[in-house]
């Protein structure tokens, strides 16, 4: 019978701590801990159950990664809420609330040092800046709009689409935004989380129900592949424009829960939620995502893992 050498062309190595970033199949013997562990990719993308808000609510801001998230404002209350919650990969923390309660508002940043802008019924030009434990009031839109996207971080973000089909985008420098080139097709954005102010991404919108995804250079943004299935109200969240992923969501009657990946040309479907939700909130990247609540006032979020991402196995030797 072939041993391990014979097969992988190596020995077991024995080593004082776990490899940084182990090879599919990669397995160690770790001397500090007296563990035989091993590394496996997952084959497909799936969600899991993870921590649940304290405060249900739908249509909120948030921004973060998968275990540092910001969940901000959002419905229900006339205005809106203030609330804001710290998500630390297990549980969420009541934190300072924002100075002005709003729904359907924008976020960018990380869960220390955020911004969030717009939102609420009338649409407002507030924004405030995060710094981990308190809101302060700054620089106003140029135009006050809700059902916006976020991208960026707190000193360099982007404020994308509004209500109805507005197709402004406007840019945040630290101090001042900035109107720059429009979306092609002017929609209501919702959540679009991350992404950066020089490559993002919006995929999804309303109205109607739309499937269309454009890119953003930071100077222009571009048409490219469609979602498999047009929806508005979703949530999406990515590093840049070459990946991202795209879930719930309403396709124009009901729910969903599809989940769809995105490689920088096209969309491919994905495990699904296992709550199907519009109105939610997103925050991670596209092998690590965050769904956030979402409409009735749910509290519950759901975590994302990839293709490809990395799990430790660890075998007992007793």
């Amino acid at each position: 019978m072939a041993n391990y050498k014979d097969i992988h062309g190596i020995n077991i190595e024995t080593v004082a701590s776990n490899p940084d970033n182990p090879a599919n199949g990669q397995v160690w013997y770790n001397s500090t801990d007296q563990k035989l562990r091993a590394n496996s990719q997952t084959t497909a993308g799936a969600w899991a159950s993870g921590g649940n808000l304290n405060s249900g609510r739908s249509q909120m801001g948030t921004t973060g990664i998968q275990t540092a998230a910001l969940a901000t404002g959002g419905f229900p209350g006339p205005s809106g809420s203030a609330i804001t919650e710290s998500y630390n990969g297990s549980s969420w923390t009541e934190v300072a609330d924002l100075n002005t309660a709003r729904r359907i508002l924008a976020q960018s940043g990380t869960y220390t040092a955020a911004l969030a802008f717009g939102g609420g019924f009338p649409a407002k030009d507030e924004t405030e800046s995060w710094n981990g434990s308190s809101w302060t009031e700054t620089a106003d839109l140029n135009t006050g709009k809700s059902f916006i996207g976020g991208s960026g971080t707190q000193t360099a973000a982007l404020a994308i689409g509004g209500p109805g089909t507005t197709a402004n985008t406007e840019s945040w420098d630290g101090s001042s935004w900035t109107e720059v080139g429009d979306l092609n097709t002017g929609r209501q954005v919702y959540s679009t989380a991350n992404f950066t102010q020089t490559s993002s991404l919006v995929a999804g919108g309303s109205p109607p129900a739309t499937g269309k995804t454009e890119s953003w250079n930071g100077s222009a943004w571009t048409e490219t592949t469609d979602l498999n299935t047009a929806r508005a109200h979703l949530g999406v969240t990515g590093a840049d424009n070459t990946t991202a992923l795209a879930f719930g969501g309403e396709p124009g009657s009901g729910t969903v829960a599809l989940t769809e990946s995105w490689n920088g040309s096209s969309w491919t479907e994905q495990g699904d939620l296992a709550s199907a939700r519009h109105y939610v909130g997103s925050a991670g990247t596209a092998i690590a995502g965050l769904a956030i609540g979402g409409d009735g006032n749910l509290t519950t979020t759901e975590e994302f893992t990839g293709a490809g991402a990395n799990t430790t196995k660890e075998f007992d030797l007793s």
